[in-house]
């Protein structure tokens, strides 16, 4: 990809190109002497593609870079983050406020990809299919960058021009109807322009705009448009699942063809810095995003049926034993067997000693040991030697789209339209068999409301840790019409108590777990978590209230 392969070449311009778009007031000011300007820039076709390098940096998310995906399950019931990093903890908590709300309200990589858009005209180009494609990306980066803000602040200022002076950027808010519309139309006459493959890797290409467009339509309940751009996906002929689920989350297996789009880094050169917040204390991690106890909950037994019914078997003293197999591939559990830092071990979150030594992955043993005892797999496993020794220089690319999500979208567009039901059971199959469980039970789930049930449990457990279980409670609705969200976050979250059985040989029976009903609610709580439908939309943060006057915040907030 040339942003890192090349990126010797470009950094300069970058760096510069950067300095051009990061002010307001001397935006088109007479140009310093040590720094390009737009009207020594735009000359030739390398100073285009440097434009568009510069517009790729953090495009999937501003506030925190690709670990965006980590940190956004921390705002649902399935994960959780103990520090409060970048404020996901006060969204979970449900005590944001206009001065603790994720950093998400960022217009910097928006004014990058308008100068481009206003600029790219100027060079030469050999290939004028060139200039239209380069466009084309920049226009998807820009419809996702307000797809982002306009889902989670609902209605926003819509600009499309560079501005040269801070008062010209001090726009009302458009409708979050009028914003949809504009992604909308974006996309679409954007995806056209777009190559069925990208030309050098990490390139937006057809399949990134597509699952993008898929996704904008999901979020807004448009079901046959998202599935509409599902099916032009699969057409491409380009992606499917893979055989090999939990290495696609390791270094080795990112050339998998189920992988549509993910974030590149290199080491030293541009590096994935957080590996570090993947693992545990005692293997030098800090435990940022970790899995919860309901996650665990959601997943079936081996025999097909959840824990709470009846005859599936569950043992409460043995939560992790006869689950369905993929647990094992999503959650890091106590018992398991692993190689970490200094070799082999068996996990061990439970007892604070072990040996007579203080345990460092005791949940209570140190803020970067993980609160809930858990971990996630994906990106940890196979082992820990996989990345570098300080855990921040590695080419470990996180997954932003891949095809599992274009099938989950299909089978839940199908359900929502209430037609194809049995494809949407036949998607699920394909998903569970590829993980080693066991298909559904179709004299179980044979109306369009339990389907719904299973098809949203079924992607909640597939795409967990990818950071889109928060936008999913918050669109789904329940029978009565309340949002998922105001369910499943206004609960307490809680953590095992219990001890590890070294004599035991199977590891998924290992942990011997204290019933909930024998643990006082002091020694078990995490936190108290709190939603209120005004809570469906972020507060403005006061920043950006200051910067322009013309915003209005959004009910609910002071």
């Amino acid at each position: 990809m040339i942003r890192f392969i090349k990126a010797s070449k470009y950094i300069i311009c970058v760096g510069l190109f950067s300095y051009i778009v990061s002010s307001c007031d001397n935006f088109f000011n007479t140009a310093p002497h040590d720094a390009i300007t737009p009207a020594t820039f735009w000359k030739t076709e390398q100073d285009a593609d440097a434009a568009l390098t510069a517009c790729y940096n953090w495009w999937f998310d501003q506030c925190t870079g690709p670990n965006y995906i980590f940190f956004n399950d921390c705002m649902s019931d399935i994960s959780f983050n103990r520090t409060g990093s970048s404020s996901y903890k006060q969204v979970a908590t449900g005590e944001l406020n206009p001065n603790k709300v994720p950093n998400y309200y960022k217009y910097e990589s928006i004014a990058r990809c308008n100068v481009f858009l206003a600029n790219i005209h100027r060079p030469a180009f050999g290939n004028e299919e060139d200039r239209k494609n380069m466009i084309a990306q920049v226009r998807v980066i820009r419809a996702w960058e307000y797809l982002v803000i306009n889902f989670w602040f609902g209605g926003i200022p819509l600009i499309t021009e560079p501005t040269a002076t801070a008062e010209e950027a001090q726009v009302a808010r458009s409708s979050e109807e009028e914003v949809k519309n504009f992604i909308y139309k974006e996309l679409d006459e954007a995806i056209p322009d777009l190559p069925d493959e990208p030309s050098e890797k990490g390139r937006i290409a057809k399949g990134t705009a597509l699952a993008i467009k898929m996704r904008a339509h999901l979020y807004y309940d448009d079901w046959k448009e998202a599935r509409q751009a599902a099916y032009d996906i699969q057409k491409l002929n380009l992606y499917e699942l893979d055989k090999d689920f939990i290495k696609m989350f390791s270094l080795e297996g990112q050339d998998s063809k189920e992988i549509i789009y993910a974030d590149q880094h290199i080491e030293d050169l541009y590096k994935f810095s957080d590996v570090v917040r993947l693992y545990n204390n005692q293997d030098g991690g800090w435990a940022s995003f970790v899995p919860t106890q309901n996650l665990v909950d959601m997943f079936e037994m081996e025999n097909g049926l959840m824990p709470s019914e009846a005859n599936s078997g569950y043992d409460e003293r043995h939560p992790f034993a006869n689950r369905d197999p993929r647990l094992y591939n999503t959650i890091i559990y106590p018992g398991m067997d692993w190689e970490g830092k200094n070799g082999k071990r068996i996990i061990n979150t439970l007892d604070k000693t072990i040996d007579g030594k203080a345990n460092k992955d005791y949940y209570s043993a140190a803020t970067n040991a993980s609160a809930t005892g858990l971990l996630y797999a994906k990106y940890t496993l196979p082992s820990i030697k996989q990345y570098s020794p300080s855990l921040n220089n590695d080419r470990l690319c996180p997954i932003l789209f891949r095809y599992a999500e274009v099938l989950l979208t299909i089978a839940e567009c199908n359900v929502e339209l209430n037609e194809n039901l049995n494809t949407a059971l036949d998607i699920i199959d394909e998903l569970r068999i590829r993980g080693g469980h066991i298909a559904v039970d179709r004299t179980k789930y044979n109306t369009q409301d339990k389907i719904r049930e299973l098809v949203r449990r079924e992607r909640t457990i597939e795409l967990a840790g990818e950071g889109l279980r928060r936008q999913d409670i918050l669109r789904w609705k329940d029978k009565d019409g309340k949002m998922v969200a105001e369910t499943v976050m206004n609960k307490p979250l809680y953590h095992m108590v219990g001890t590890i059985n070294y004599d035991e040989p199977d590891p998924t029976r290992r942990a011997v777990i204290t019933p909930p009903s024998e643990v006082s609610e002091k020694d078990r709580l995490i936190e108290q978590r709190k939603f209120e439908p005004y809570m469906r939309y972020w507060p403005i943060p006061y920043t950006q209230m200051e910067k322009n006057p013309k915003l209005v915040q959004n009910p609910g907030y002071k």
